[in-house]
């Protein structure tokens, strides 16, 4: 059916061999087939490597997907070869399917917040703002409503949750699709994620892998690479694999690979990254996707593991041509992609359908994302060679959705500042409001295609992880509702002439901070915030010194898809109060009012840590590379553990606000901590299970006929096609002989899998609970109700021989509303995983020093830790200052 996954690019053929940083051979250009399989630059920096990995290992040995493999086995064994081949690429626009044997065509919709360029939807908080709640309940029920939102909309293939980036460089376009900037929150965000949506029969994509930490220059075009992110082994498990293990543990259905290349090896043609990594040590048994235009090659990513084309064009898509579809066809019959890897692909698509129960009653596609009317082009790449007929049938699918995006909206708003108390506010007190952040853009919500400006509220940032508002409940409708007596100036500079001002006057003053895909470029910022910074846009940071310079009382108000600079302004005597409302999507003025009024008291906590200065943080994760390179550009993580808060706590850098900061309007107290072990744990992880219950994927070679095109076909110009001509089949076939040149390293024979894995996510030990802790959390204030997020970070033994971050968060919890005096229990657990390191050489996780000097703190920000737990005594006491 219809894929809405659709950006604007021009590439060529990539990369096929290069990196992942542990001992290993470096691959020779010379093992290379052709200039469509490998252009790949060899100026990486040393130590960075690609071990060769072969061949792409067979799902289907995970008991929870077994049912749905033999079904899909059964299934894709009825299939000729060219409907094989046609469920592993898109048609150019549609999603490819085998009507003959009833398999339907697939709806893939961008997501993360909601149904893109759809009808009739909830706009919901961005992945950022979700993050910002600490509050894994919430992130679940979000995740509920989209999931039947999208299968209300006939969405199979939902392409969420975004976990890359994961928020390394503060200037990322797109790190506000993302939970927050740490492994753990990244994590816990993509699990409960992945558990709503699926659960509404949806399958959920868990994306990118790995390391698209900027926007520009990712993608490959005719003269210049995308870059290489170059990662050591042990960051790239500690750190960037960690929240995608954590979702392909909860069963996530599709893995999008990333645009650019991993140690000089494009990701979607990755052999180490996908055959090792996801399918053998990670156990994932979904299907692997290219992302859009992202497909770099025909032999060697089908051996390199990839098991989907999206949307099946070339890197060039004017013509219809493919690298998969009629090529990959004529691969497998001249036996260059051998049969049981196509079969293994075309089967793990199927057993995903099967696996979400779409197989039975799923609702057909009901909306387009090529017109708003109800009649459209049914195929619109093949224009005018098409009929015309009804594509959207406004089915609405909101429900009450609105109260749970409301409720993300509101419990993310993160209070940096209240000096005096000045918020919440009184209905009765004038209120100046400034910054045309707070009314919904003039020309509409929606009027600037998939939201790339900055004008009116930023409820989203831009590009393709965004969603169409059936209305935008902006801020300053939300205070007049409120409020009696409300003076708006919709303006980023300071006015001329106003009332006042008065020693009475509240003035608001709302700045904001924008990013989003390189696909568009917005008031000279590529995506990246490479042309703004870290600043407010629109002079924002002046007009709030210029406020500021006037009223005695200032509030500000910053919708930001990340971290912003505010020393500007920040120590202002006359700035009181400052609110993050991060980007609360269509419902930004309720939830803030609430807030603002004190019907709510303040409960978000920051995702990332506000510094004072750029520099503070290493030039490896604040620089952009934002200038062409006649080779690939290097993008080299040498603060390798050490992002946000972590770099800092290294370095004894204090920031402006912590990462986990937020206020309340109340104030909390942590007493009668208790820690207790569940399981005894061991250096390493038990011996991993073999594989079982693999079923048979090897086939012959078919015949040409399998292959050839219906007698009659009319063929629809700009479509991609399975099928070849009746004599292409033929000359496909007597090519048998002909040896496809694979690289070193290539074999044919399964491997058993590493000692890592065993399970979905690695060894299913991981997962296991080592030791539960237990605090009581009670509102302490006497005027305001109010919401605890209780947060534990670990700090691993001083006599480790691993060097590791000062602490590391593991686990949080948010509680329900106390009211004053109110106390509540609240109870966080440490998994095998969360007390280990990745071991290099033994290439597994190990646990440095068991039942050792473990100490766990718990508080409501990475600097505001109350207690302390440790496990060598199995005490808890209340934290002292400086104690780390």
């Amino acid at each position: 059916m219809v894929s809405t996954k659709l950006e604007s690019a021009l590439l060529v053929a990539a990369i096929a061999t290069g990196v992942i940083g542990r001992p290993g051979p470096r691959a020779s250009p010379a093992n290379k087939a052709s200039p469509e399989e490998f252009l790949g630059s060899r100026n990486l920096p040393d130590g960075y490597y690609v071990p060769s990995y072969y061949p792409a290992p067979y799902g289907g040995w995970v008991n929870d997907w077994q049912a749905s493999y033999r079904k899909a086995r059964e299934f894709v064994a009825s299939m000729s070869l060219a409907e094989k081949t046609n469920i592993t690429a898109g048609t150019g626009i549609f999603m490819g399917s085998a009507p003959r044997v009833g398999f339907p065509q697939l709806c893939f919709n961008d997501g993360h917040n909601g149904v893109r360029q759809a009808d009739s939807v909830t706009v919901f908080p961005d992945g950022i703002t979700t993050g910002a709640t600490f509050d894994k309940k919430l992130m679940y029920q979000r995740a509920v409503a989209i999931g039947k939102e999208a299968r209300g909309k006939g969405v199979n293939v939902w392409l969420g949750p975004t976990v890359g980036p994961i928020g390394r460089k503060p200037k990322g376009g797109r790190n506000w699709e993302g939970f927050g900037a740490d492994p753990s929150l990244q994590a816990i965000g993509a699990r409960e994620t992945i558990k709503g949506v699926q659960e509404q029969g949806v399958i959920a994509t868990i994306k990118h892998f790995i390391g698209n930490e900027q926007e520009m220059f990712r993608m490959y075009n005719p003269v210049q690479y995308g870059y290489s992110a170059n990662i050591d082994d042990r960051t790239l498990h500690e750190v960037y694999m960690w929240p995608f293990a954590e979702g392909i543990h909860a069963g996530v259905g599709s893995v999008m690979m990333a645009y650019n290349a991993v140690n000089g090896t494009a990701c979607s043609q990755h052999p180490y990254l996908i055959n090792a990594l996801l399918k053998d040590e990670l156990g994932f048994q979904g299907f692997v996707q290219s992302d859009w235009l992202g497909h770099m090659s025909g032999v060697a990513s089908a051996i390199a593991g990839l098991d989907m084309d999206m949307p099946g064009d070339t890197q060039i898509p004017l013509l219809g041509f493919s690298y998969w579809m009629y090529d990959l066809t004529r691969s497998a019959l001249n036996g260059s992609v051998p049969m049981d890897r196509l079969n293994d692909m075309a089967t793990r698509v199927v057993a995903s359908w099967y696996k979400m129960g779409q197989d039975k009653g799923f609702p057909e596609t009901n909306f387009h994302t090529n017109t708003k009317n109800s009649e459209g082009l049914l195929y619109p790449a093949a224009w005018p060679d098409t009929p015309k007929v009804v594509v959207n049938k406004f089915i609405p699918v909101q429900a009450d959705h609105d109260e749970i995006a409301r409720q993300v909206a509101q419990d993310a708003i993160t209070l940096l500042k209240n000096n005096g108390n000045l918020l919440p506010l009184k209905t009765s007190q004038p209120l100046k409001i400034f910054g045309t952040g707070a009314q919904t853009n003039a020309d509409g919500p929606n009027a600037c295609a998939d939201r790339k400006c900055n004008k009116g509220t930023l409820g989203q940032g831009w590009g393709s992880g965004t969603v169409d508002y059936m209305y935008l409940d902006d801020p300053i409708s939300g205070i007049r509702a409120r409020s009696q007596d409300v003076q708006f100036y919709n303006t980023d500079s300071f006015p001329e002439r106003i009332d006042g001002p008065n020693d009475a006057d509240v003035a608001l003053v709302f700045i904001t901070s924008d990013s989003g895909e390189n696909t568009y470029t917005v008031e000279n910022n590529h995506g990246d915030r490479d042309a703004s910074g870290l600043y407010a846009w629109h002079h924002g940071d002046q007009l709030v010194q210029d406020v500021a310079s006037k009223y005695k009382n200032v509030v500000v108000v910053a919708h930001t898809v990340g971290p912003m600079i505010l020393e500007k302004w920040i120590d202002l005597p006359a700035v009181k109060s400052v609110l993050v409302a991060h980007l609360p999507g269509q419902e930004a003025g309720q939830s803030l009012a609430d807030v603002l009024f004190g019907d709510v008291s303040p409960n978000g906590h920051l995702p990332y840590s506000i510094t004072k200065k750029e520099e503070d943080l290493p030039e490896s994760v604040t620089k952009l590379i934002s200038t062409p390179h006649i080779n690939q550009p290097q993008d080299t993580y040498t603060e390798g553990l050490y992002i946000d808060y972590r770099w800092l706590n290294k370095h004894n850098i204090k920031p402006r606000y912590a990462f986990g900061h937020g206020l309340s309007y109340t104030n909390f107290t942590y007493s009668n901590a208790s820690i207790t072990k569940v399981g005894q744990m061991k250096k390493t992880p038990p011996t991993r299970s073999s594989k079982k219950g693999i079923l048979d994927y090897t086939q012959d070679i078919p015949e040409p006929s399998e292959a050839v095109m219906p007698d009659g076909f009319h063929k629809h110009w700009r479509y991609i096609y399975s099928w070849l001509h009746s004599s292409e089949a033929k000359d496909a076939s007597a090519d048998v002989k002909k040896k496809y040149p694979y690289p070193s390293g290539y074999s044919t024979v399964q491997k058993p899998g590493p000692r890592a894995g065993g399970g979905q996510g690695g060894n299913p030990t991981l997962w296991d609970v080592a030791y539960k802790l237990s605090v009581v959390v009670t509102n302490a204030g006497s005027k305001h109700s109010g919401k605890a997020s209780v947060q534990a970070y670990l700090q691993f033994p001083k006599n480790s021989t691993y060097e590791t971050p000062v602490i590391q968060l593991r686990d949080f919890e948010k509680t329900e509303t106390l009211a004053p005096g109110e106390s509540t229990t609240v109870e966080l657990q440490l998994t095998r995983k969360d007390l280990s390191v990745w071991d290099v050489v033994l290439q597994d996780w190990v646990i440095p020093v068991v039942d050792g000097g473990y100490t766990v703190w718990m508080g409501g920000a990475s600097d505001d830790l109350r207690i302390s737990c440790h496990v060598d005594g199995m005490k808890c006491k209340s934290a002292a200052t400086g104690e780390r």
